[in-house]
C-alpha cells in the first residue's frame, strides 16, 4: 500500500514538471516576438556591460604603460643627511631594483651629476648608462647620436647657447665642488690634481677635455640644460669615481601601489637614500584613470536602467496578453506560487540567452575597440564573462517581480466573467 502511494506520488511530481516546462515551452514559443524582445533587451545590455568593463580594466593598464614612455614616475636620492657622500654606491642601487623590480616591472636609469665649464660658463654634465636612458625615456627627441665614448650629447638650449652642432667639438673642464671636498669625495691626490690644472675649479680657464658632439636632446624641460656623457668619460674627467646622484625608476604601478613602493624605500633610513613620486607623471596618471572609472559607472547605471525598464516593459506585455490564460488556471487550481515560478524562470531563460549573445558581442566590440584604438589586443575575461551572465538573469527576474506580482493577483472570477 506504500509502495503503491510513492509510485502514485512520484507519478504525480514527474506529470506536473512536465506541465511545467511544457507550458513553460508553449509560454516562450507562442510569443517568440515578445521573447525577442526580451532577449534583445538583455543582449543590449550585457554586451554594452561588458564592453566597457572588459575596456575599463584593459585601458588603465595601457594606458599606465604608455605613461611609462613620458619618464620615470619615482625618483631615489641621497638622504639629507647622505648629500654629501659618495652617491648612491653599487650595492644600495643593487637592494633598491630588487626592491622596486621585485614586486613591479620596472626600467631605471642612474644619473651622476658634475659641475663643469664649456668656454667658462658653468653647466651641469650628466654621467649615464646610455642604453638605460634611452629605454626609460621614449619621448626625449634626440637628433644624431646618444652619447658614446668621446661623444657627447648636448640639451637643446645648451647647444644654442654655445652655437655648435652636431659633429662639432666642445672642451669640457671640470669643477671641483665644495661641497666635493669639504665632504671627502675627493681624496688627498684627487684634490691636487685639481689644483693642478687639469680638473681645475677656476671657471676661467679654457683648459679640458675635447669631446664630439654626438647628439642634442630637445624635450621643452630641464633635461634642455645639461650635457650627457657615458660614466667612463665623466668618470676620467673627474678623475674620480662615484655613484648616483639619482635613480630614476619607471614603475607599472599608480595610485596606492606606487606609494607603497616609496614607503617600503623610506623605511629603511640605513640605506641613506629617500625617494619621492614625480608629482606631474602620477597625478595625470591617477587623474585619468579616475576620470575613465567614473564615466565607466556612469555609463554603467543608465545602461542597467534601460535594460531594467526594458525587460520589465517585455514582461509586462508578456503578462497582460496572457491575463485570460492565467485567470483560468487559476480557476482550475493553480497556486499563485507556481504562476509566479514559471514567470521567473521564463524571465530567467531571456536573460541567460541575452546575456551570452551580449556577452560575445561585448566581448568582440570590445576586442575590435581595444585593437582599433589603443593598438593592444584584450584575451577573453572569464570571470567577468560570468559575472555579466550572472548579471543579465539577476536583472531579467528583478525586473519582472511588479509584472509577477500583477499576475498572481489576478482574480478569476473577474477574468472569466468577462469573457
Amino acid at each position: 500500500m506504500v509502495g503503491e502511494f510513492k509510485t502514485v506520488r512520484k507519478g504525480h511530481e514527474m506529470t506536473n514538471r512536465k506541465m511545467f516546462f511544457t507550458m513553460l515551452w508553449g509560454a516562450v514559443f507562442r510569443r517568440r516576438s515578445r521573447a525577442v524582445m526580451a532577449v534583445i533587451a538583455s543582449m543590449v545590455g550585457a554586451a554594452t556591460l561588458f564592453c566597457l568593463a572588459a575596456t575599463c580594466i584593459a585601458v588603465p593598464q595601457q594606458m599606465n604603460e604608455e605613461m611609462r614612455a613620458y619618464g620615470a614616475n619615482l625618483i631615489v636620492t641621497p638622504s639629507e643627511s647622505a648629500e654629501k657622500s659618495h652617491g648612491i654606491d653599487t650595492d644600495t642601487a643593487k637592494a633598491l631594483n630588487q626592491m622596486v623590480k621585485g614586486s613591479y616591472s620596472a626600467r631605471s636609469a642612474a644619473y651622476r651629476y658634475e659641475s663643469v665649464r664649456i668656454n667658462s660658463a658653468p653647466y651641469t654634465l650628466a654621467g649615464i648608462t646610455t642604453k638605460d636612458v634611452k629605454a626609460l625615456n621614449h619621448h626625449w627627441n634626440v637628433t644624431g647620436d646618444w652619447p658614446s665614448k668621446g661623444n657627447v650629447m648636448l640639451g637643446r638650449d645648451v647647444a644654442d647657447a654655445l652655437g655648435v652642432s652636431i659633429g662639432s667639438t666642445v672642451t669640457i673642464g671640470y669643477r671641483a665642488s665644495d661641497d666635493a671636498q669639504d665632504s671627502g669625495a675627493l681624496s688627498q691626490t684627487e684634490a691636487q690634481v685639481t689644483e693642478n690644472g687639469r680638473v681645475s675649479s677656476d671657471i676661467m680657464e679654457n683648459t679640458g677635455t675635447e669631446f664630439r658632439v654626438g647628439g642634442i636632446v630637445d624635450t621643452g624641460g630641464s633635461e634642455d640644460e645639461i650635457v650627457y656623457a657615458v660614466n667612463a668619460d665623466v668618470a676620467k674627467l673627474a678623475g674620480f669615481k662615484r655613484g648616483a646622484d639619482v635613480i630614476e625608476y619607471s614603475v607599472n604601478a599608480v595610485g596606492s601601489e606606487l606609494n607603497d613602493v616609496v614607503k617600503s624605500i623610506n623605511a629603511n633610513p640605513s640605506t641613506g637614500v629617500k625617494a619621492q613620486t614625480v608629482t606631474k607623471i602620477t597625478s595625470s596618471d591617477t587623474r585619468i584613470i579616475a576620470m575613465l572609472q567614473t564615466l565607466f559607472w556612469i555609463v554603467s547605471l543608465v545602461v542597467l536602467v534601460l535594460t531594467f525598464v526594458g525587460v520589465g516593459t517585455t514582461i509586462s506585455s508578456i503578462v497582460s496578453q496572457r491575463r485570460n490564460e492565467i485567470g483560468l488556471r487559476k480557476a482550475l487550481g493553480a497556486s499563485s506560487r507556481a504562476i509566479g515560478i514559471e514567470f521567473y524562470v521564463e524571465s530567467a531563460i531571456y536573460g541567460l540567452i541575452g546575456g551570452l549573445i551580449g556577452t560575445a558581442i561585448g566581448y568582440l566590440l570590445a576586442r575590435v575597440l581595444c585593437v582599433s584604438v589603443f593598438e593592444r589586443a584584450i584575451g577573453f575575461n572569464w570571470l567577468l564573462g560570468v559575472a555579466s551572465l550572472l548579471l543579465s538573469v539577476l536583472i531579467a527576474v528583478i525586473a519582472s517581480i511588479p509584472p509577477v506580482r500583477r499576475a498572481t493577483r489576478i482574480d478569476p472570477a473577474i477574468v472569466l466573467r468577462e469573457e
